[in-house]
């Protein structure tokens, strides 16, 4: 590590994903190491405080909302992107109000994580669609927000929505329906 360099935690159960992110936020002069799970991240973090963290919000083990809280613990002042191929309002709200600095969906580019550290505020001017949801976007949202009410918890979920245990989980393996 170089101490004129910011300290970047990447977090990602994705090995290749993690090399390239690596590889690109290194030339874009950032001292990068790089955990695959919660755990590891937490050891990581406390022994080299990063000042930048991108983190996954679904891998095998914690979620990465847990580390979220963890990092902002450790320093309010560490910039934390959230990026997540299972996008929904109950998760983007929640990485925020346990300390992310932003929230993005897959596929973003090293880029679009920059821009997303230098952010300070929100977007008063962004878009509001004309369109409603979907059906399945509004059910998949409402899964959200009941799993996270369950603290990730697929059978307190299932039984408070009714739902077969198998069926959610086949209805969660899936990527979000687009909007």
């Amino acid at each position: 590590m170089t101490d004129n360099q910011p300290l970047l935690l990447i977090v990602d159960d994705d090995p290749t994903f993690c090399r390239v992110l690596q590889r690109a936020m290194q030339r874009r002069a950032y001292d990068v190491i790089v955990a695959h799970d919660v755990a590891s991240a937490i050891v990581l973090a406390d022994t080299q405080l990063p000042e930048y963290a991108v983190v996954d919000l679904k891998m095998q083990g914690a979620s990465g909302l847990e580390l979220v809280k963890y990092l902002h613990q450790l320093d309010e002042e560490t910039r934390i992107v959230v990026l997540t191929g299972y996008a929904s309002i109950a998760t983007a709200v929640e990485a925020i109000k346990l300390g992310a600095t932003h929230y993005l969906s897959k596929p973003a580019n090293a880029d679009d994580i920059v821009a997303a550290f230098a952010r300070t505020e929100g977007d008063a001017d962004l878009a509001v669609s004309d369109q409603p949801l979907s059906v399945d976007r509004i059910e998949w949202e409402h899964i959200q927000r009941v799993l996270q009410a369950h603290e990730g918890n697929i059978s307190a979920t299932a039984r408070a929505l009714k739902m077969h245990r198998r069926t959610l989980q086949r209805k969660l393996s899936k990527y979000p329906v687009k909007e």
